[in-house]
């Protein structure tokens, strides 16, 4: 594969490797002769002219102790080309009597091409999943599918077609160091990452992942209530077998083009509003918060600041809350003034006092609609700012 090579880190664990085998000492040499792994570390860094030999010659390279007194950096041994796919990256070279070691070389030659192919495999798989990665947060960061996108999914062998939805995944950073919660994370990412799983999953902080899943049934509609059962059972699974404490938010699923960057950024506000309104909870859908979730955009702008002023009114003359908390309920009941004041334990015009009272005090008419809907608009915009974090 192109841009790699042989290195440091794998050329000793080569001689650690092949000294296990025989017991004369190793060296290791790039491509350029330069020594990068040996028994002997004194010898690191030398270029060794018998590897120069073996590398312009492309074959094994006997040398006795006539031919060494003639070359720089060489003692007796025999030398042989490392390959992989056909091409020389480097030279092995065995100390010793070039006649005693020609039964080994090959074995220990072959040992070291082994662990060669390897390296380079485990090589591709990471650099096949960090590009998977990169592809992820591109996705979530972009609605327009440019054809650079496409043709990098293509190359990855990921299809853009399949419809998805986004579930975000989040460690409780409090419980862990960072190095743990990060192994933890990987962990986790090795689990949900299955091929049969077709899970598209990108780490976005030290603390939290995207996961893209896809996102019909097998009679290909869009059923938030099977992905609402398989975030608890991984949640329940989650809780057997680990001590680490996740949170998980599931998204909407938006089938037209840029979908994909819509349902990250609503699983993520999900995330965040559901810990603020339900610290206790350990899952938050996007259906159960849609009007917060869509309402936390207008945060620290202009809008909301026109919003909250009726009910800033109100809180400046609330000094323990109990307007506040009536109206909550109010809400909650529906606006049903029996259902109200049972769940308050008032009387029915103790309650028509207190919202003659909020009405007051706001400015708002609450036998209207839309100033009913507006103090409800800002009851919600203030209850996520007051939450806990």
């Amino acid at each position: 594969m192109a841009g790699y090579h042989l290195d440091n880190r794998l050329a000793r664990d080569i001689v650690t490797r092949t000294m296990q085998i025989i017991d004369n000492n190793i060296n290791v040499m790039d491509g350029r002769g330069r020594i990068i792994g040996s028994g002997d570390e004194e010898r690191l860094g030398e270029i060794h002219e018998g590897a120069l030999l073996a590398i312009s010659q492309g074959r094994v390279v006997d040398i006795n102790d006539a031919v060494a007194h003639h070359l720089h950096g060489v003692r007796p041994g025999i030398n042989l080309p490392l390959r992989l796919d056909g091409k020389i990256v480097g030279v092995i070279g065995l100390t010793g009597n070039p006649s005693r070691l020609r039964q080994y070389g090959e074995l220990v030659c072959m040992t070291a091409e082994m662990m060669l192919e390897q390296a380079r495999l485990l090589h591709i798989l990471a650099q096949d999943s960090r590009l998977r990665e990169e592809l992820v947060l591109n996705l979530i960061r972009t609605e327009e599918m440019t054809p650079t996108l496409v043709e990098w999914a293509q190359r990855l062998g990921v299809d853009l077609r399949q419809p998805r939805v986004a579930v975000v995944v989040e460690i409780d950073s409090g419980q862990l160091g960072v190095d743990t919660a990060m192994a933890e994370l990987q962990q986790l990412q090795n689990l949900l990452t299955t091929p049969e799983r077709d899970n598209l999953i990108a780490t976005v902080s030290l603390t939290q992942m995207v996961v893209l899943r896809p996102a019909l049934n097998s009679y290909g509609r869009w059923d938030p209530q099977s992905h609402r059962a398989q975030i608890e059972n991984l949640l329940s699974r989650m809780a057997e077998s680990s001590s680490l404490r996740i949170r998980l938010a599931l998204g909407n699923y938006f089938p037209d083009a840029g979908g994909i960057a819509r349902s990250w950024r609503s699983a993520h506000t999900a995330m965040r509003v559901g810990k603020q309104r339900l610290p206790e909870q350990r899952s938050y859908f996007y259906q159960d918060l849609v009007l917060p979730v869509l309402l936390d955009s207008l945060r620290g702008g202009w809008q909301e600041n026109e919003l909250v002023r009726p009910l800033a009114r109100l809180k400046a003359m609330d000094n323990h809350g109990l307007l506040r908390r009536t109206l909550n309920v109010w809400f909650a009941n529906n606006v049903h003034p029996g259902a109200t004041a049972k769940a308050l334990y008032i009387h029915r015009n103790t309650l028509e006092y207190r919202l003659a009272r909020i009405s007051g005090l706001t400015g708002l008419n609450l036998s209207s609609f839309d100033d009913r809907l507006l103090l409800y608009i800002a009851l919600q915009l203030d209850n996520s700012k007051s939450a806990p974090e």
